[in-house]
């Protein structure tokens, strides 16, 4: 779904809709007394972040509505936050930060997995590289989205080029999209190519993204996301948005 095509939807049942090219319009089923919205298919959708609160602040209303539509969402986080927290060893940060991370996933209806490496301190190098490529490749995903690479965060940077890797390795066989983060301070030339309209799951998502106690979200969010997801509605002619780059599949010729 790009701008043009946007459809302003009113809920994650909306009939014909599609999230990043997933169709969301579902099909109603009688079971018992209630009915049941089922998707045509389900998919499955890996949200790959450098740190816990990344995946939700980034995307989290995407995840919510492709959630609601019964595809699987699976949030992955690189580190745990172990740096992220003032006054609190790498250990007793990361216990607060998981739970933190936990807690967002049931409200936006994903699945999580932490993976091993530590905040702060991310690695780029053939171990690591091999440690992407194995979980995207179990997982099997449909759709995998990132960091934008190009990010002045180091862990960002670092998390976004060893997707792109694993993306490459396995075939170019799942369609990858970044996401951005901080936009200006921290993601850098992003250039969106689709854009969700966020509207009817926002307060979800403030709710998955205030999970994270931590990290005095209120005003973080309001600083930066907020502002985000109001341009982002600006250009795409609604509320409020998340916007996503599509990196292309097409082989290079030069």
């Amino acid at each position: 779904m790009n701008r043009r095509e946007m459809i302003k939807m009113t809920g994650a049942a909306a009939v014909g809709a599609t999230v990043l090219g997933l169709p969301v319009g579902a099909n109603a089923q009688e079971s018992g007394n209630a009915i049941e919205t089922k998707p045509n298919r389900r998919m499955k959708v890996l949200v790959i972040g450098a740190h816990p609160d990344d995946p939700e602040t980034g995307c989290g209303g995407t995840m919510c509505l492709l959630a609601d539509a019964g595809h699987e969402v699976v949030c992955v986080y690189l580190t745990r936050g172990e740096a992220g927290i003032a006054g609190k060893s790498h250990s007793e940060a990361a216990a607060i930060r998981v739970v933190e991370s936990e807690n967002a996933c049931k409200i936006t209806g994903a699945r999580h997995i932490f993976m091993n490496q530590v905040d702060g301190n991310t690695e780029v190098n053939l171990e690591r590289y091999r440690e992407m490529r194995d979980l995207i490749d179990h997982e099997n995903p449909d759709i995998v989205i990132t960091h934008w690479p190009i990010d002045a965060h180091r862990d960002h940077a670092v998390c976004g080029t060893l997707v792109l890797d694993a993306w490459r390795r396995l075939g170019r066989r799942f369609k990858l999209y970044y996401f951005e983060a901080m936009t200006g301070e921290q993601s850098q030339m992003f250039h969106p190519t689709h854009w969700v309209n966020i509207e009817s799951v926002l307060e979800r998502k403030h709710a998955a993204c205030n999970c994270h106690v931590s990290q005095q979200m209120p005003a973080l969010y309001d600083g930066w996301h907020t502002k985000m997801e109001l341009f982002r509605g600006i250009e795409s002619r609604c509320q409020a948005a998340e916007a996503f780059a599509l990196h292309s599949s097409a082989q290079n010729t030069l």
